[in-house]
């Protein structure tokens, strides 16, 4: 089956077009567009056959999100990105962000499926267990995450959240001092508060590559949220589903024809 213009959905049957959109541009900080390109092909790498996966990142906004208001100001660039990432005829997008930032709104403004890795690891956690702990970064990120396991009703379930206090950015940097802090914090989750399943609470942690390892010292399964929410979209997309539209309705301004750009106005009137 080819591609009709009328559809930017209609592909080859066999073939899935899954977008990982970074929310920040990853290409202009220290890590540059190697670190993209990096996980590019560690996505490939872990695409299930028929899977067709490209990295793309905005080009403004935060340099790495660990804080709620960072998350904010990353979500205006993501969905203009997306936006045009719909265009393009993918099947569905991940949000390149454990925080899941604007996952609720995205939905709204696109008909393609839009993956949160948080939400896909907390949903694979709680049935490989029965209660699940956050490694994640830095202390900022660790009220959010406590309000991400309560929004998907896995409040009871949380053991705790625990962080290593490195930046993201400073994770990709140092891989062998991220992993050992990493097992440190992740033995205390199970020793100590009473966690069956650990979730990396990171996408840099989870570009590491490590949670199979993570998962033979500690004896407990470690969920990898970046190939977490890879796999999410791919059995989603294999199954023929989106987000209901019910549970995210399309703005009314949208619906009635106005652009993305259209829905802000500035102080003058003028568009950002």
């Amino acid at each position: 089956m080819t591609s009709t213009p009328t559809d930017p959905h209609a592909h080859d049957d066999a073939v899935r077009r899954i977008a990982y959109l970074v929310p920040g541009p990853m290409h202009r900080t220290a890590l540059g567009s190697a670190e993209l390109e990096r996980r590019q092909a560690t996505l490939h790498r872990w695409a299930l056959p028929g899977t067709e996966v490209e990295v793309r990142a905005v080009d403004r906004g935060p340099a790495s999100i660990e804080s709620m208001y960072e998350e904010y100001l990353s979500i205006p660039a993501m969905a203009e990105l997306l936006t045009a990432t719909e265009a393009d005829g993918f099947d569905a997008a991940i949000v390149g962000c454990f925080g899941d930032p604007g996952l609720d709104g995205l939905r709204e403004i696109s008909d393609m499926l839009v993956v949160g890795p948080a939400s896909a690891s907390i949903a694979l956690a709680t049935t490989l267990g029965h209660r699940f702990s956050f490694v994640t970064v830095t202390a900022t990120i660790v009220p959010a995450l406590r309000r991400l396991a309560w929004e998907a009703g896995a409040a009871d379930a949380l053991a705790s959240v625990r962080y290593i206090e490195t930046s993201v950015l400073g994770v990709n940097q140092d891989h062998d001092a991220a992993l050992g802090r990493m097992l440190e914090q992740g033995r205390l989750a199970v020793e100590q508060d009473g966690a069956d399943v650990l979730v990396l609470g990171c996408m840099s942690m989870g570009f590491l590559d490590v949670a199979e390892q993570m998962t033979e010292q500690l004896g407990v399964p470690v969920i990898n949220p970046s190939r977490a929410g890879l796999h999410a979209a791919e059995m989603t997309v294999a199954q023929g589903l989106r987000h209901s539209r019910r549970a995210y309705m399309t703005p009314p301004k949208i619906a009635a024809g106005a652009k993305l750009a259209e829905l802000f106005l500035s102080g003058d009137g003028a568009r950002p």
